[in-house]
């Protein structure tokens, strides 16, 4: 079982910035990591990926050039760096990991509130 501790969120004005990040337990290099987000009313929509040893990473469309995803496998942790942040990219933020051997992301952080005012 692989915990995530997620810290960063609040507030900002559209065109502001934020950090999120996601610390795991055990091996970070045993698990990829993602970041989900859930808007109000919305489901939740998977927007950052990230391969466990970091060699690759995915984006939604919605994110791209705006977002980026990194991890320190030597702490553990993944980060969502988010820049020029509109309102619609409020929603509360997830992080979820999947060890090498699982089809799903079965671990959860506790999620983040990330508000974006006009």
């Amino acid at each position: 079982q692989v915990q995530l501790t997620e810290l960063g969120g609040g507030s900002v004005q559209a065109g502001g910035s934020l950090t999120l990040s996601c610390t795991g337990s055990g091996t970070g290099s045993q698990y990829d990591m993602a970041w989900f987000r859930q808007p109000p009313g919305e489901e939740r929509e998977l927007i950052a990926y990230i391969k466990r040893d970091g060699s690759s990473t995915e984006y939604r469309d919605s994110v791209k050039g705006r977002f980026t995803i990194s991890k320190d496998s030597t702490k553990n942790t993944a980060f969502l760096q988010m820049n020029n942040l509109k309102p619609e990219d409020t929603a509360v933020y997830y992080c979820a990991a999947r060890m090498w051997f699982e089809h799903d992301y079965m671990h959860w952080g506790q999620g983040t509130q990330v508000t974006v005012s006009s």
